[in-house]
């Protein structure tokens, strides 16, 4: 279940977030705030899907952005590392988006299989690079991963902040996951 806050105003930013990038993101996104022409710096890390339908609202130069399935950030952690500890963000927006096809991924494996031969795979190495690979990008109900991957990161990252996200597809709005 995705049980998240539709940010519609100022109001509904929680108060912690409100003077952080995280704020600003939201601010930017979904509440139209005046853009600059280029942030000075990155000051937000956002770990998002690799899903073509989501496009945000930001300035140039305001995020690293990585793009992963499902926004699964477990086999990126270096890269997080690298843009808190060289790049000097403190603050982590982990955004997954309804209808994610990481989700449910067992559920296309045909689909998978069908179109790595389609471009020249034998169904036998395809069914083992589907098989032995998937388990660890199935991220299950999209709502439920993202909280769990937050808590992890907090975890990995104690002094970073780390807002659970959720882009909905339907209107192109970014909310927050309740926790």
């Amino acid at each position: 279940m995705h049980n998240f806050i539709n940010i519609r105003s100022e109001e509904d930013i929680p108060a912690a977030w409100r003077l952080t990038p995280i704020g600003s993101l939201l601010r930017y996104h979904n509440l139209n705030a005046p853009l600059p022409q280029r942030a000075e710096k990155p000051e937000l890390l956002i770990g998002m899907c690799m899903d073509s339908r989501k496009h945000l609202r930001i300035p140039d130069n305001f995020a690293f952005i990585l793009r992963t399935g499902g926004a699964n950030l477990r086999l990126s952690e270096f890269r997080v590392s690298y843009a808190i500890a060289v790049g000097g963000v403190r603050a982590i927006a982990l955004m997954g988006h309804t209808q994610c096809g990481m989700s449910g991924l067992i559920s296309r494996r045909e689909i998978f299989i069908t179109g790595l031969m389609d471009v020249g795979w034998t169904r036998e190495a395809a069914e083992k690079h589907f098989d032995s690979l998937a388990p660890d990008h199935e991220i299950g109900p999209e709502g439920d991963f993202i909280r769990a991957e937050a808590q992890r990161l907090r975890v990995l990252y104690p002094k970073v902040i780390v807002a659970p996200l959720l882009y909905r597809i339907e209107d192109g709005s970014v909310a927050l996951l309740k926790e």
